[in-house]
């Protein structure tokens, strides 16, 4: 069975945890309302209100006016992230994060050492809550697409299982929102059809679906039967590496995609770094909220674990991408973003061009080294890099924003 693990709340839950004096009261992780901050999480209190992650941070102040802005400290999640990857690794050693605050396991074969799934998907909840005082929920099931829905199911402190022989029994009540790739403006679509649960969506003949979605239509025709034939693939094995994030309302400002682009992208610099894994090849992945999704791509002459180079990559890709003469050149919004790289190597099976090149690039990895061990050391809050301002991204003493 694989198991989805999911941090409720994750970095607002960690300030309320640090902070006895926030718990109760509608609190977001974000940049400030006085300028274009964005929010990245928010507490289930602040939820009631409307708020949501990738909302600007002036329209939630505008939903909730006794709302408590506390600003992001990605390092310091980083910290508590590895912690919990770490009780994950106790169980098996099939881990594949998805961002710091959820990952699926592969848990096949472990029985006989921890008992059947379910037990450790509560003895995993139980060594979080424990060490971490953070709540987490969890899904069990027979695919990642099943694991990931079921840990959505019964926020917060959930333990949804799936049965293989009821998967039907499990999917069919559901939403069609639930389907992956399911937004907004393709759910209004399958509404005018008539259908608003996956039941409703598994009847329409597989031709019927093709002709209305074209591509997606085999997407949405294996999902709604609970077919996911994906593997549970570790960092050491992978072919790409990347995160990616789906947003709960579209995004439409350039300024905070370029914000998500460079969080993204330093997470997938660490897990590079921590496997000794240089790549060639940043792919950036943007789909809008029709479920168009394109892809772009540039290659490196020099492969890279460098969070710099990386983002540097990245971020022009999205700006060519969305922009002309500096400006917005699109009209949708955009539901999901992803950075990748790819053609992953040692950094031995690769050979300096140049004399010029080996030294610039010794620096930088010198520079990222050091900065790792540091941050392995004394905690990532010891060292921080750089970030968009669109987040406010930096650790402070009281990271709670002055008024």
């Amino acid at each position: 069975m694989i198991l989805h693990i999911d941090m409720d709340a994750f970095y607002a839950a960690v300030e309320l945890r640090d902070d006895p004096d926030l718990r109760g009261k509608p609190v977001v992780v974000g940049g400030s309302p006085r300028g274009r901050g964005v929010i990245s999480a928010a507490s289930y209190e602040a939820r009631k209100f409307g708020v949501h992650s990738a909302m600007p941070s002036s329209q939630a102040l505008r939903l909730c006016p006794n709302i408590v802005f506390v600003k992001p400290r990605m390092d310091y999640y980083a910290d508590i992230s590895k912690q919990i990857r770490e009780i994950f690794f106790d169980f098996t050693s099939l881990v594949e994060p998805i961002s710091l605050d959820e990952a699926f396991l592969d848990v096949r074969g472990c029985a006989g050492l921890f008992g059947d799934s379910v037990s450790i998907a509560r003895q995993i909840k139980s060594r979080i809550k424990s060490e971490t005082n953070l709540v987490a929920s969890a899904g069990v099931a027979p695919n990642k697409f099943l694991a990931k829905v079921a840990s959505d199911l019964e926020k917060p402190d959930g333990l949804t299982v799936v049965d293989p022989d009821a998967v039907q029994e499990f999917l069919d009540p559901l939403p069609i929102s639930r389907i992956w790739g399911i937004g907004k403006v393709t759910e209004r679509k399958f509404k005018t059809m008539g259908v608003q649960t996956v039941a409703q969506l598994r009847q329409i003949p597989e031709a019927s679906l093709q002709a209305k979605f074209g591509i997606n239509s085999s997407h949405f025709w294996k999902l709604s039967r609970g077919i996911d034939s994906r593997q549970v693939v570790p960092d050491r094995d992978a072919k790409t590496i990347s995160h990616e994030s789906t947003f709960a309302r579209d995004i439409y400002d350039v300024g905070a995609l370029s914000a998500w682009t460079l969080e993204l992208t330093d997470q997938v610099a660490l897990r590079m770094r921590r496997y000794d894994i240089v790549g060639k090849t940043v792919n950036l992945k943007i789909r809008f909220n029709d479920f168009q999704t394109i892809t772009r791509a540039n290659s490196l002459t020099e492969a890279t674990n460098s969070t710099n180079v990386l983002a540097d990559i990245a971020n022009t890709l999205l700006e060519r991408t969305l922009t002309r003469g500096g400006k917005p050149n699109f009209d949708r919004g955009i539901r999901l973003l992803g950075v990748g790289v790819s053609n992953l190597k040692s950094p031995q099976q690769f050979v300096q061009k140049t004399l010029f090149d080996h030294e610039d690039r010794e620096k930088q990895n010198r520079f990222d080294q050091m900065s790792d061990e540091i941050r392995d050391r004394f905690g990532h809050s010891s060292l921080r890099r750089g970030t968009s301002l669109e987040h406010e991204i930096r650790h402070r003493p009281d990271p709670r924003v002055d008024e």
